[in-house]
C-alpha cells in the first residue's frame, strides 16, 4: 500500500512539472476573466452606491461564486483542448491546496458578520489575507509567480489591517473601490503579464 501510495505521488509530482507550461497558458485567461468581473462588479457597486453591508456582501459572495464557475469552465475547455483530463491528480492537488483558506475566509466572514460587524473594509482585508494565502498554497504546484502573487495579498492585507486598527475612525473610503482594485485591477495586471511573457516565449 506504501509502494504504491509513494509511486503515485511521484507521478502526480512529475506530471505537475511537465504540465507547468499548460496550467500557465490557462492561468492567463481565467486572471483576465477574474480581473473584468471583479473590476464590473466595483463598478457596479459604486455606481449603484452598494455601500449598505449586506447588499455589499451580496455582490461579492455573488461575484466570487460566478468567477469561481467562470473557472472551472475555462480550465475544462483548456484539458479538452489539449486532450487532458480535467479531473486529473495535479488538479486535484491544486483544489486540496486552495480549499481550506478560501472555506476559512468564507466562514470567518460570515462569523464577523453573525457578531456585529459591519466595516466592509475589514471584512475586505480579512477575504484578501485569506485569498492570498489560498494563492500561496496553489503556488507550490503551478508557476512561481503564483506564491508571490499570494504574498502581495497577504502583506498589503495584513499592513493595512493593521492600519485600520491604529487609524481606524480617520479612514474612509468605499470598499467597493478596495474589492476593484485587488480582485479587479491586481488580476488584470498579472493576467495580462502572463499573457504577454506567454506570447513572447511563442514568439521565440
Amino acid at each position: 500500500m506504501e509502494t504504491n501510495w509513494a509511486a503515485e505521488h511521484l507521478q502526480t509530482i512529475r506530471t505537475l512539472m511537465e504540465r507547468s507550461a499548460v496550467y500557465r497558458r490557462t492561468l492567463a485567461p481565467i486572471m483576465i476573466y477574474a480581473g473584468c468581473l471583479g473590476t464590473f462588479s466595483a463598478a457596479a457597486g459604486l455606481a449603484l452606491h452598494i455601500d449598505k453591508f449586506k447588499a455589499f456582501f451580496a455582490l461579492w459572495f455573488v461575484t466570487a461564486a460566478v468567477v469561481i464557475v467562470g473557472a472551472l469552465l475555462i480550465a475544462r475547455r483548456q484539458a479538452l483542448k489539449d486532450n487532458e483530463p480535467f479531473w486529473s491528480p495535479p488538479t486535484r492537488r491544486i483544489v486540496q491546496a486552495i480549499s481550506p483558506p478560501l472555506t476559512a475566509g468564507m466562514f470567518l466572514g460570515l462569523v464577523l458578520v453573525r457578531v456585529g460587524i459591519r466595516d466592509a473594509t475589514i471584512i475586505t482585508f480579512v477575504w484578501l489575507l485569506f485569498y492570498g494565502c489560498a494563492l500561496n498554497s496553489a503556488g507550490f504546484f503551478m508557476p512561481r509567480g503564483m506564491k508571490l502573487f499570494g504574498w502581495i495579498y497577504i502583506g498589503l492585507s495584513v499592513c493595512c489591517l493593521m492600519v485600520l486598527a491604529i487609524e481606524h475612525e480617520t479612514i474612509s473610503i468605499s470598499a467597493n473601490w478596495l474589492m476593484g482594485f485587488f480582485f479587479g485591477v491586481l488580476h488584470l495586471v498579472y493576467g495580462g503579464y502572463l499573457f504577454l511573457t506567454e506570447k513572447g516565449k511563442n514568439a521565440a
